[in-house]
């Protein structure tokens, strides 16, 4: 990858995508070669702690409504203020939010990404950067079924039953639609270095202005 060099400024910049697009890939490519923080927007779902394990299952995870956008937003503008901020940790198996937290410094520039980053009209005016990775919907799946089967203690069944029931639904209605908000749409032929040098390019034009 090309060097880049930064001023000392707040740059926020948000990384959008369906799951299983590449967009958390880039999303560390540019904060691993920048040295920047990386906040998810998936540390954020609400609790759901006061259901029963039968009835957090039948929880639509792909609507925004599962999102904690105050709590989210407010993080967004202590980082941008160059405050740090406790990030929640959020236990996928259970549908919980844990009593744990991480830090996240307020470097010069942070990296955040999501599904639905770019679905909250509150959210894209906090971005100064915005990117969408666009991924054909098999791709997708494919690597959503390897990662939920690997990571979240999920079975086969279940995930294919959840990509077709809310997943697919919720992408084409929210996640797709909000492409438009993008200032660099990177799709799924562009090698993802590619792609993250082209990000990092943009973050340097922001930072020289």
């Amino acid at each position: 990858m090309a060097d880049y060099y930064f001023t000392p400024v707040s740059i926020l910049v948000g990384v959008c995508g369906g799951s299983g697009s590449g967009k958390t890939t880039i999303a560390r490519l540019v904060a691993a070669e920048l040295g920047a923080s990386r906040i998810t927007f998936d540390s954020y779902y609400q609790d759901q702690a006061h259901l029963t394990p039968e009835e957090r299952i039948g929880v639509n995870y792909d609507h925004p409504d599962s999102l904690d956008t105050v709590y989210f937003e407010h993080h967004l503008d202590l980082l941008s203020a160059g405050s740090d901020v406790e990030v929640p940790i959020y236990d996928f198996t259970n549908h919980t939010r844990t009593d744990e937290t991480e830090l996240v410094e307020a470097t010069s520039v942070v990296i955040i990404e999501g599904i639905l980053l770019l679905a909250f009209p509150e959210v894209v005016k906090r971005l100064e950067l915005k990117v969408f990775r666009d991924c054909p919907e098999k791709v997708r799946f494919a690597r959503r079924l390897g990662r939920d089967l690997a990571e979240r203690g999920r079975t086969e069944a279940s995930v294919y039953f959840q990509f077709e029931e809310t997943v697919k639904p919720m992408h084409d209605q929210y996640v797709q639609p909000s492409l438009e908000h993008a200032d660099i749409v990177t799709f799924f032929d562009e090698e993802l270095h590619s792609a993250a040098d082209r990000v990092m390019a943009a973050i340097s034009q922001l930072a020289s202005v």
